[in-house]
């Protein structure tokens, strides 16, 4: 039985982070979790979603982008994946424990896995391009159950949410990754 599990990111992620490392507005936010989510596709490293942790002073905190099938683990979604980075990173595993404010922009709604990391990590704001609807019309991924008042649940724990950011560009990100179906990720 293996005792350890070795999680990694693509290695073009690092280089596009470094280009764009600083982003003020939620559109340039979401603009970037869209562009990782692009190139994930592009570079056939990963499914069509991209997430970006950013601090209180819109710094890049960490970032991930979908490494289910090429990794052989259903929880290594992009939002799980830029957590587990965030919190290796501040060294905690509650980001915003440290009284600073976390913001996540993802590509894409959080499905019912990423809707519960979201709960407990610790992001005081949560940006979103597509929504989980938009998923599930233009790709074969079943998002599963989120409660019916999903944004009131996550305002209840002090948790903003800002959706349909950029929503477009975020939907074509599906469609692009719908023209290269069939190949191996």
């Amino acid at each position: 039985m293996n005792t350890a599990i070795h999680i990694d990111l693509p290695d073009w992620l690092p280089e596009a982070l470094r280009t764009r490392p600083h982003c003020i507005s939620d559109e340039d936010k979401i603009r970037l979790a869209i562009d990782l989510a692009n190139s994930n596709v592009d570079r056939r490293s990963g499914g069509p979603f991209g997430a970006v942790i950013f601090d209180q002073d819109d710094h890049v905190v960490a970032a991930g982008v979908n490494r289910v099938v090429p990794m052989n683990c259903s929880p290594a979604h992009a939002e799980m994946m830029a957590f587990m980075f965030a919190q290796r990173q501040l060294g905690r595993f509650r980001l915003n424990a440290d009284g600073k404010r976390y913001t996540l922009a993802t590509s894409a709604q959080p499905c019912a896995m990423c809707y519960g990391g979201s709960l407990w990590a610790g992001i005081d704001r949560l940006l979103i391009g597509a929504r989980g609807s938009d998923v599930e019309e233009l790709s074969e991924f079943d998002e599963g159950p989120l409660p019916e008042d999903w944004i009131g649940e996550l305002q209840q724990r002090h948790i903003e949410v800002v959706t349909d950011l950029l929503r477009d560009e975020a939907r074509d990100v599906f469609l692009r990754y719908r023209k290269h179906a069939g190949t191996t990720y």
